[in-house]
């Protein structure tokens, strides 16, 4: 690595840049597609570079009726368990070729606004911290509807995280959902909320993707459960929409919440671009609690051990600090990115680094109900 061709530019724009980029991506992907880790997870920081869940069997047991000068009975103790992990690493790298620096350079001579300059050079930027944004949201969505988290087709290691989904808590179905006619939708939701009762936890959100959703919507049962919400006699009962299935939802289990997840990703590996659908085709999900778990992360190397020359941006909402051979990297965001230069072919980089993994907590409280597996 050595210092850009154009570092006294960077220096100077990178660290209000990052801040306006980042306004921007998440203006964007608040309009368009969000992302539920942001919404739903709360970051946590790891000095130690590592990652831990625990889940507890807690049960609320009454207390016992004793005469007086009785002495009372001995409960037993409820259950922890412990999962962990090592933090890995996710990053992307672009570059700007000869021809775009001769561009570049010819702009500079020109004298052609500055404005212009600044946004030839740092085109790569919103790209590579949007990569990781991504990638945490693959990893997480594909957590969130099998309790295993997977970064699917990837250039380097993968990730498998489990969870830890308690076997209890996963359900199939009595009839095929995609079986409209004779399938039992609110016979199968009804029976995990009678799983939950007996846990006593209480279900506040119901989560479901498009090849369910679509399967409900359809459902015979389903559309007489709305039909009787309505007060409606007759059996010219059209196929729901997503307004009236999320109405039936909240009637029949008090306010509970459903939610569409309809999100794909692109990625690319061996330079084939290629979109894929991080949730499970027809998994339903339950959850508890409006936190589902923490966004774990540490600093990477180069926080600590910058290497000179090389400008770096910690990348937040409010910080953004750029370094050329002293760190002065804030602690609090995960997302490092930098911009350097190479020959032989001469190319200018804008990378992107982050150690950091979605991890689900509380798992005694999740529950999942598989529209396509028949539970015997």
């Amino acid at each position: 690595m050595e210092k850009s061709t154009y570092y006294d530019i960077i220096e100077r724009y990178l660290p209000e840049l990052v801040l306006s980029i980042v306004e921007t991506l998440n203006e964007k992907h608040t309009r368009e597609l969000s992302y539920l880790f942001k919404q739903r997870l709360n970051p946590v920081y790891s000095p130690d570079g590592r990652w831990s869940s625990i889940t507890g069997a807690y049960t609320r047991v009454a207390a016992d009726v004793v005469a007086l000068d009785s002495e009372l009975p001995i409960k037993s103790r409820d259950s922890l368990e412990t999962a962990s992990g090592k933090i890995p690493k996710l990053g992307m790298k672009l570059w700007l070729g000869e021809e775009e620096l001769k561009r570049i350079d010819s702009m500079i001579r020109s004298g052609r606004p500055i404005a212009q300059v600044v946004s030839a050079i740092f085109r790569d930027l919103p790209r590579v911290i949007e990569g990781v944004w991504e990638r945490i949201e693959d990893i997480f969505l594909s957590a969130l509807s099998t309790g295993i988290g997977l970064s699917e087709r990837n250039n380097g290691t993968g990730i498998r995280v489990n969870m830890g989904y308690l076997t209890a808590n996963k359900f199939g179905v009595s009839v095929l959902w995609a079986t409209s006619a004779t399938a039992t939708p609110i016979d199968d939701i009804q029976k995990v909320f009678d799983k939950s009762v007996a846990d006593q936890n209480v279900i506040t959100d119901i989560w479901m993707d498009d090849f369910a959703l679509n399967n409900f919507y359809k459902s015979k049962q389903v559309r007489e459960q709305y039909a009787f919400g309505q007060n409606f006699v007759g059996d010219n009962i059209p196929t729901l929409g997503f307004d009236q299935a999320a109405e039936t939802i909240r009637k029949k289990w008090a306010g509970v919440t459903l939610h569409r997840v309809a999100r794909s990703i692109k990625t690319e590996l061996n330079s084939k671009k290629q979109d894929h659908n991080p949730w499970q085709q027809g998994m339903v999900v339950f959850t508890c609690n409006e936190t589902l778990g923490d966004l774990v992360w540490t600093d990477c190397v180069e926080a600590s051990r910058p290497v000179a020359g090389v400008a770096y941006t910690t990348v937040g909402n409010d910080t953004a600090t750029v370094t050329g051979g002293e760190n002065t990297a804030g602690v609090d965001e995960y997302i490092l990115t930098s911009q350097y230069r190479k020959n032989d072919p001469w190319r200018e980089f804008t990378s992107s680094q982050a150690m950091v993994i979605p991890i689900i907590n509380d798992v005694d409280q999740i529950y999942t109900l598989d529209s396509k597996t028949v539970q015997a």
